[in-house]
């Protein structure tokens, strides 16, 4: 028996070193990722999108308040890999550590389900999780780029919006997509596949138009995060959405088709109001989406109870006794 409790002891902390240097990983990755594309804005770089916050909701969400060693960790790595260690450097690594750690602690209080079924689930995500939270690091960020004279006084509110908007919209994109990697089980029947390859045919041909031609088309993409919503939900709408905000990101870098002969700070707000109505079009639109499916099942279920009911008080046996619903399933 002792032998067994030195081996569990043993494990913990061979666990949690593997699940910090994953949880790393995953947020070097998608810092790499999101510097692939970046704006300057008063001699600053910016990133339209940075994914690496939206990986650390996610972690923290799914596997709880002991991973933030791991994004601590990614962010330092992020950061060596294009600068030297900078007291403006250190404040932005705190800052991104920190965000995410609200993030956490806001939704966690307002009871956050990871499933996304709800309507307060999506709002909660957008308002707490992204626009709230991510405030910590554009101001940590922004605020020590001043302080350091890196950063003229001046340019402190535009750096800091688009810190700010570039954070909010790794949460709104890229967590939701993650979340639902994560609690993916269901499977479509073939009908559902032949239309989901439909949809997507339809994407790459449209989204591809939309953000790179010159007639100013982008609007071409709400129809097909409605069809996705209504059709698939949380998964259409946000993968949607996340090729979507890929394509216009780099027609936007690029600047090409409606970003062309645009100036870089017309061009980032430009980006970042498509960016961040279409996360929320897609992330609310599904959230109701999902939350009326789920309330229209429970009634129907209700009413197949009752009718099996009516039917053995009808021919005079004693009803079965079915266990309470569950707090979740009354949601």
């Amino acid at each position: 028996m002792a032998a067994v409790v030195a081996l569990q002891d043993l494990r913990r902390p061979a666990v949690f070193a593997l699940q910090t240097l994953a949880v790393a990983a995953c947020y070097y990755a998608a810092g790499r990722l999101g510097l692939l594309r970046q704006l300057v804005v008063e001699d600053a770089v910016v990133t339209p999108i940075w994914p690496p916050t939206g990986v650390a909701v996610a972690c923290l969400l799914l596997f709880g308040l002991r991973t933030w060693p791991g994004i601590a960790l990614g962010a330092l790595c992020v950061v060596l890999s294009i600068s030297s260690i900078q007291p403006a450097v250190v404040g932005t690594l705190v800052g991104n550590t920190a965000a995410p750690v609200c993030a956490y602690y806001m939704l966690r209080k307002v009871g956050f389900r990871t499933d996304l079924a709800r309507l307060r689930d999506g709002v909660s995500l957008v308002f707490l999780g992204a626009l709230t939270a991510t405030l910590v690091s554009a101001t940590a960020g922004a605020g020590l780029l001043v302080l350091t004279g890196k950063l003229a006084s001046g340019g402190f509110w535009l750096v800091w919006s688009a810190w700010w908007a570039g954070d909010a919209m790794g949460v709104l994109i890229v967590t939701p997509v993650l979340l639902l990697l994560h609690g993916a089980q269901r499977q479509l029947r073939a009908l559902r596949w032949r239309e989901a390859l439909v949809l997507t045919v339809v994407a790459c041909v449209v989204v591809p138009f939309a953000t790179h031609s010159d007639l100013s088309m982008l609007f071409l993409v709400y129809p097909l995060l409605i069809w996705a919503a209504l059709r698939f939900q949380l998964a259409g709408s946000m993968l949607c959405a996340l090729f979507a905000s890929v394509m216009v990101t780099i027609a936007a870098t690029d600047q090409v088709g409606p970003f062309e002969r645009l100036t870089r700070i017309e061009v980032m707000i430009k980006l970042q109001a498509f960016n961040g109505g279409m996360a929320l079009t897609a992330l609310l639109l599904s959230a109701v989406i999902t939350e009326q499916l789920n309330t229209r099942r429970s009634v129907e279920q209700a009413c197949q109870e009752l009718v099996e009911v009516l039917e053995h008080l009808t021919a005079g046996e004693t009803p079965p006794s079915r266990p309470p619903m569950s707090a979740k399933d009354r949601l």
